[in-house]
């Protein structure tokens, strides 16, 4: 009798902390879908204001040019970083390269370097990464002596 109720008690534990394990897969899950939504929604709030800012009649490349940044280096080569190279192309501000932690595996027609290569000197890096920006500021101010600002603090600016 002992053994049986031993048992069905192991038995019940064990599905108790299978359940348990799944139900902290199932939350882990949850959260990594949850900050996704969240980064993909800053992305597009971001990207919106870009057109805004377009529409406006305004430009990245006279803002650059106001605070006086005429070579640039842009942190995070996704959507945005790209987008910001394309904007700039064939105006009067050189994008010297770009950085991103997977730089090995991305392609564009500017150098992309790891924050952990050799940073070039430039007169301001342009940050495209919108989430963590202030880990990024203080780990990239560690790397270069220049400001280092927030695409998208640049585009509410203007």
């Amino acid at each position: 009798m002992k053994k049986g109720v031993i048992s069905a008690v192991s038995m019940v534990a064990g599905v108790m902390a299978g359940a348990a394990a799944a139900g902290k897969i199932e939350a882990d899950r949850v959260i990594k879908v949850q900050n996704m939504s969240d980064k993909h929604l800053a992305l597009f709030l971001l990207m919106s204001r870009w057109v805004k800012v377009k529409q406006e009649g305004k430009n990245l490349e006279l803002y650059f040019k106001s605070n006086g940044y005429k070579k640039i280096a842009i942190y995070g080569m996704s959507f945005a970083g790209k987008a910001l190279v394309d904007e700039l192309r064939n105006t009067e501000i050189e994008v010297a390269y770009g950085i991103d932690k997977k730089s090995d595996s991305i392609y564009a027609d500017i150098d992309i370097v790891s924050v952990d290569d050799f940073l070039d000197k430039v007169d301001v890096v342009v940050v495209t990464a919108i989430t963590y920006f202030n880990e990024i500021e203080e780990m990239l101010s560690l790397r270069v002596d220049c400001p280092v600002v927030s695409l998208e603090n640049i585009l509410y600016g203007m």
